[in-house]
């Protein structure tokens, strides 16, 4: 299911990324076509110019007897391309389309302009003592930045897009946890009281009968486990209590229900809890769950035989739990997946143990949980981070 959705996700992204170079490349040639048709433009108004200039310069009465209305015109209708006139000293004569009138009659800032033109490699037309100097109308420059504010837009769209999305599907995964969880208790809870009816009853019709008694004792210990797995249950989505307990205690506590239900050819090495003290703020069955998930699928994975190690250790801030197995391991590029729900490795299961141990650690207990290490065919080690008791 998650290498479905991933290869989804890149396609979409693969789409999405045609669709922006596409874009990017078809404005860019639209820019290009502009410009040639500005670069004309500027022809027809150097041709123009040069035309008036070259009449004065031979007579300057022709002007009387030479028709320029067509001339004119095509100097009148340039009303978007920036044009600077500068003699052979280099000063501005005359300028247009720069912004404003104001601008255009600012000559300290047409000088400014003309420098910048010629800095950047501007080749002008001259004519009779005259440099006609052409910029990039607005239109052309914000064409050319178009680009790179469309790439911002649909970046910024795609990543908005992204976070909502994942937020929203976020949500509602919590709200489905909650959910099945508490209902999950709730259906237990009708099992669990008729059980212990039941109980009751046997032990009544059979009160001298040690091995009945002995039944009767058991069915009541796994009556108990059962209350616990739907207590567990109806903590999910509620903020649950935390208290101060020794973390090695409790690890033992683990250790010792999961060692009766494994192999005897797996065994275990936790540390001494009546030689070590750390304190450290939990709520007991969820924490609990925690350790016996993990310890769990470490049995799982080491198939009857192997080995399950836990080792404490702190820093000023946090306290560090390593559950280590000498199992099958974890590919590397499921280290991160193994946490999300219903993925799973095993032909049976739903895939949901070690997602609701992250949430566990995480959202009740302001924890981490992570791979901290495996290689296939060598086990795998999980570290547990706790924020620590202020003393």
């Amino acid at each position: 299911m998650y290498q479905q959705k991933s290869r989804q996700k890149l396609y979409l992204a693969f789409l999405g990324l045609a669709i922006v170079v596409f874009s990017i490349w078809y404005t860019s040639y639209m820019a290009e076509r502009l410009a040639v048709v500005e670069m004309n433009n500027t022809r027809f108004f150097a041709l123009a110019q040069e035309d008036i200039n070259e009449v004065n310069e031979s007579d300057p009465e022709a002007e009387e007897y030479c028709d320029f209305t067509l001339h004119f015109e095509i100097l009148q209708s340039n009303t978007t391309i920036p044009v600077i006139i500068a003699n052979d000293r280099g000063l501005v004569d005359w300028g247009s389309n720069w912004g404003s009138e104001e601008r255009d009659t600012n000559k300290v800032f047409l000088q400014k302009e003309l420098e910048k033109l010629i800095a950047s490699g501007e080749v002008p037309i001259e004519s009779f003592g005259t440099k006609i100097y052409f910029g990039e109308s607005k239109i052309l420059q914000q064409l050319r930045y178009f680009p790179v504010v469309q790439f911002l837009l649909i970046g910024g769209f795609i990543v908005f897009g992204y976070i909502s999305l994942n937020s929203s599907r976020k949500s509602e995964q919590n709200r489905v946890w909650v959910g099945m969880a508490k209902e999950t208790a709730h259906q237990l809870g009708t099992p669990i009281s008729a059980i212990v009816a039941w109980i009751e009853h046997l032990k009544l019709l059979r009160p001298e009968d040690d091995e009945t008694m002995e039944i009767v004792g058991e069915l009541r210990n796994d009556v108990q486990r059962l209350e616990l797995i739907a207590d567990r249950f109806s903590k999910i989505g509620s903020a649950p209590k935390l208290s101060p307990v020794n973390i090695y205690q409790e690890l033992a506590l683990c250790k010792n229900y999961m060692e009766k239900r494994a192999s005897r050819k797996v065994s275990f090495h936790f540390p001494d809890p009546e030689l070590y003290y750390i304190s450290v703020s939990i709520n007991p069955p969820l924490f609990d769950w925690v350790i016996e998930n993990l310890l769990r699928n470490a049995l799982d994975a080491m198939d009857g035989r192997g080995q399950i190690s836990a080792e404490v250790y702190e820093d000023p801030d946090f306290v560090y739990i390593d559950i280590t197995d000498t199992g099958k391991g974890i590919p590397p590029g499921n280290h991160k997946r193994v946490f999300q729900p219903g993925f799973t490795t095993k032909k049976r299961g739903w895939g949901l143990g070690l997602s609701l141990t992250k949430r566990i650690v995480e959202e009740y207990h302001g924890g981490k949980i992570f791979v901290k290490r495996s290689d296939e065919g060598k086990g795998a080690t999980f570290t547990i981070s706790l924020p620590k008791v202020a003393s």
